[in-house]
Order: C-alpha cells, then structure tokens, then sequence
C-alpha cells in the first residue's frame, strides 16, 4: 500500500552545499563503512550534535555540594606508586 501524498511525514530534508573534494572525501568516508552518503553525513553530524550538548551540560549544587566540589578540585588525589612506575617506562616506539 502506497502512503497518500497528504500523510504527514515524520522526518525532513536537510540540504547542504559542500565543495566537490569535500564531498568526494565524506563519499569515500562512507563506502569504507558500508553507508549511503546522506546516513554517513547524518550519523557524524549527529554524533558531533550530542557531544556538544553533552559538553555544554549546566549541573546545580547546593553551598555543601558546591564547597565539597571545590574542596576536591583544590585537593586532587596523589599519583599512585603503580602510576609512578609506568611513567617511568619507556614508551613502545622508543624501545
């Protein structure tokens, strides 16, 4: 059964201009992980959406949260003796 041209729809176009290299580049992108163009596009945008969001998060504290929380950040835990040693290892690729 066809859906009738006056059904609402529950999604929308969303057009962007890109230069050719661009666009070559995002195809390419989304070949490698098996995605149609615009799922690739939408997928990467939405993931940077969601981190922006999550990142510009506002938390409230009460004046006891609130001091508790400063006195954490003004007094960080010491490094661990385990932390010590593998800073004290050379890296991998210098080996």
């Amino acid at each position: 059964m066809r859906p009738r041209k006056d059904a609402a729809r529950e999604d929308d176009l969303i057009q962007i201009w890109a230069p050719t290299e661009t666009k070559a580049m995002l195809r390419r992108d989304a070949n490698l992980r098996g995605e149609k163009l615009s799922e690739f596009v939408l997928s990467s945008a939405l993931r940077q959406a969601e981190e922006t969001i999550l990142d510009q998060r506002i938390f409230f504290l009460d004046d006891d949260a609130h001091q508790k929380f400063l006195d954490l950040l003004d007094s960080p835990t010491k490094p661990s003796e385990e932390l010590h040693a593998r800073m004290a290892n050379r890296l991998v690729w210098e080996h």
